[in-house]
């Protein structure tokens, strides 16, 4: 199989990553939960993890760095643990449904809730950001890079504004983190979510959100943290405060393994490798008659992602014959980003995404290249 779904998850690891989840199955205990070996040395990779992921994202403090399953699990800490009834909030048409369905209800619970439009290319003016701030805007939430059309945002220029404005800022980075590089103090981010699994190559049921110090998020859940015992309410210190239960101790090692794998071969690196393959697939399938390509190709930083539709063929169909025929896999469909087909109109037919990464060949570019030009020539017939 040609694997170009990316954007969905990374499926090939480094092998130290695969190597560091077999071990961890084989020796680590319950960090925090005792004094004996296994449960020290699970504690130590756990926070020597916090303190790669801190280096990365250019934080302060590793504490700061908290632990959840995925960006979704983050983004819904971040989204209903700062917001009350009454505050309002922006975001934007780029959002995924981890972002908007938060917010969707949060807006039930008495939030108001602006949608910052975009462009038929999924594009963002930055001044309607500003432009729909008020008094009571109490926070700005929006990707780093959609998963749709691999369009990059600005989050440094997103940050001043909020800054200026003293408004929260909380960044979803499932699509950059990894890739781009990401520094939360300079781009005035206070609370980033990520995910392990795609950018940043470590295992599915990892990722984390990083909070700026001096800023309390109420936690989501409560319940065992192997300190305070006897306090009857959830410690408020981080990173106890947002991680209650058993961490994903095996995976987190997995992931701890992939930072050393990023942080040895470079993630500019990686992310050219990554641009390049994108540029190539781009150039070799724009022209083509029937095929139609959405996002802005006109900047170099963009997520590794081509989406596009052939004629009027549905994007499942499309998809499955690239998988049945061809043996490449992409994904279709809606991407849980509604929004963002309706901006690009494409909301009953969906669209096929390629998204790519720096394990892909020369090769297999060329024959998705192949398969798309084939397939296009059997709908103008």
């Amino acid at each position: 199989m040609i694997y170009l779904d990316n954007a969905a998850t990374t499926m090939h690891k480094p092998q130290c990553v695969i190597d560091a989840v077999v071990g961890a199955m084989g020796s680590m205990g319950n960090a925090g939960r005792g004094a004996n070996e296994a449960s020290l040395s699970a504690s130590r990779i756990i926070y020597d993890t916090r303190e790669r992921l801190c280096r990365l994202f250019g934080g302060t403090n590793p504490k700061q760095v908290a632990f959840t399953c995925n960006s979704t699990e983050s983004l819904n800490i971040a989204i209903r643990g700062l917001l009350k009834p009454g505050d309002h909030v922006i975001t934007t048409m780029l959002e995924h449904n981890s972002v908007l369905r938060p917010l969707y209800d949060m807006e039930r619970q008495g939030v108001r809730l602006t949608i910052v439009e975009s462009d038929r290319q999924g594009r963002l003016e930055l001044s309607r950001i500003e432009e729909a701030l008020c008094e009571e805007t109490r926070m700005i939430v929006c990707t780093n890079g959609s998963n749709l059309t691999g369009n990059y945002v600005d989050v440094e220029a997103v940050g001043k504004i909020a800054k200026a404005h003293g408004v929260l800022f909380v960044v979803d980075a499932s699509q950059t983190a990894g890739v781009f590089p990401i520094d939360v103090e300079r781009m005035n981010i206070d609370v980033l979510c990520f995910t392990g699994h795609k950018g940043l190559l470590g295992p599915q049921g990892t990722g984390g959100l990083y909070v700026r110090e001096g800023l309390f998020v109420r936690p989501l859940k409560c319940g065992g943290t192997g300190v305070q015992t006897y306090n009857k309410s959830q410690p408020k210190e981080m990173p106890t405060c947002l991680e209650a239960g058993t961490l994903n101790g095996h995976g987190i090692a997995g992931l701890h393994a992939a930072l050393g794998y990023l942080l040895e071969t470079g993630i500019d690196t990686i992310r050219a490798r990554e641009q390049e393959l994108m540029q190539m697939f781009y150039e070799g399938v724009k022209d083509i008659p029937e095929v139609t390509v959405y996002g802005d190709f006109s900047v170099k930083e963009r997520c590794p992602i081509v989406t596009l539709n052939i004629g009027n063929y549905d994007s499942g169909e499309v998809s499955d014959a690239l998988l049945t025929d061809y043996g490449i896999s992409t994904r279709s469909g809606g991407h849980c980003a509604p929004l963002m087909h309706e901006a690009l109109g494409t909301v009953e037919q969906g669209a096929v995404r390629f998204s790519f990464c720096h394990y892909n060949t020369e090769e297999e570019v060329r024959t998705a290249i192949c398969a798309v030009r084939e397939l296009a020539q059997e709908d103008e017939s």
